[in-house]
């Protein structure tokens, strides 16, 4: 059973997936120039998936975004599947695809998880000795990512933290491997303990198909198992929900 929190999901209801996009732009500029502001960078994490991909987009087109000193921005994954980086199934792909060739980030702050690993323990390992090497972490500690960009799957999942896999009790690792029976795709994810110690998260949500689960999510009493975005109760205060009307109509 999760934590219960007792603050009230910030939700923000836009017309549709352009108003969404656009709306995600405006939150990343927003963050990257105050952090940047603050202490010269701006870390930041993303998914993959339909919902983000015209926000991705705009990234690569909007004046505003473009215009960020982007020699300053770390950049990571949330999650990704075990597919090779130039598979159609990669979040890495996808971001190629839409804004990365056209913003000015030197190749050495985007860090992809390295799935082209053959032991994918591996490679989650891997991509966590990079999370502690930019980051300089020491010990136990935990990065804190300055904006984290979350999707929410059909059945309740955030990043690749699936009900009933491990993942979501994954408290030791920053990174880990999840193993996927159903899905030809085993993945590797970032950690609960990552995802709750970011200052501000993002969690995108689009289409009629969504509207069910959004409903249930917002409604139920927190539980982590069944529904692992529930990880985030305890830090509601810094998650902006950011819902097209199609996704809303239940709520």
């Amino acid at each position: 059973m999760g934590t219960s929190a007792s603050y009230k999901p910030n939700i923000e209801i836009v017309c549709d997936i352009e108003s969404l996009a656009n709306r995600s732009v405006e939150l990343f500029v927003d963050d990257a120039e105050k952090s940047i502001k603050a202490k010269s960078k701006f870390y930041v994490a993303i998914s993959g998936g339909h919902t983000p991909k015209r926000f991705f987009e705009l990234l690569g087109e909007s004046p505003a975004s473009k215009a960020l000193p982007w020699d300053r921005i770390q950049l990571f994954w949330v999650d990704e599947r075990i597919v090779q980086p130039d598979s159609k199934w990669s979040n890495y792909k996808l971001a190629v695809d839409t804004f990365l060739a056209k913003v000015a980030i030197p190749g050495e702050n985007i860090h992809r998880i390295p799935t082209e690993h053959s032991d994918v323990k591996a490679a989650a390992c891997c991509y966590e000795e990079t999370i502690r090497n930019v980051f300089k972490l020491e010990g136990n500690q935990v990065p804190q990512f300055d904006l984290i960009v979350l999707g929410m799957g059909a059945e309740g999942h955030t990043g690749s933290l699936f009900p009933d896999s491990y993942a979501p009790f994954d408290t030791e690792n920053l990174a880990c491997v999840v193993y996927v029976l159903e899905d030809k795709f085993n993945r590797i994810t970032l950690t609960h303990p990552v995802l709750c110690a970011a200052k501000h998260l993002i969690v995108l949500v689009s289409g009629r198909e969504k509207a069910e689960i959004l409903k249930k999510v917002l409604t139920s009493e927190s539980d982590d198992v069944q529904y692992p975005i529930h990880i985030l109760w305890p830090v509601l205060d810094k998650v902006t929900w950011l819902v097209d009307r199609k996704a809303a109509k239940l709520l």
